[in-house]
């Protein structure tokens, strides 16, 4: 069955942040769906396909980059939003360069977060 209501999934490897991210977006009434690696995020896509995609950058089976990267190869485009703790700026071109809409250090700001999302929202419906 097809999902009607915009939605976001978050691809991190620490489930601290799967949560705070989740109840961050909840505050604003956006559904979110978690996942802990990129393999569990490519499985779901058989099912459905995210609105947006908030990807961290650095996990241990594939990257966020890696990830976005193969989406990309497979024709699978979903504006994505990398997140991580490591800002450095060569990883921020790199991001830029595959196509990510934002890149944003953690920990998170909110006000970022939402922007990038709503400038998500905007690619996506260019689609």
């Amino acid at each position: 069955m097809s999902q009607t209501a915009p939605w976001i999934a978050i691809v991190d490897d620490d489930p601290s942040v799967l949560r705070a991210l989740r109840r961050l977006l909840s505050t604003r009434a956006l559904v979110a769906k978690t996942f802990q690696s990129g393999s569990q995020f490519l499985a779901s896509l058989q099912h459905e396909v995210p609105d947006c995609l908030i990807l961290d950058l650095q996990m241990p089976e594939m990257t966020g980059l890696e990830l976005h990267r193969d989406l990309g190869r497979k024709g699978v485009q979903i504006p994505t939003i990398i997140i991580t703790a490591r800002n450095e700026a060569e990883m921020r071109e790199q991001c830029a360069s595959a196509g990510a809409i934002a890149f944003l250090p953690k920990p998170i700001n909110g006000a970022s977060l939402f922007a990038a999302i709503e400038l998500a929202g905007q690619r996506g419906n260019a689609r």
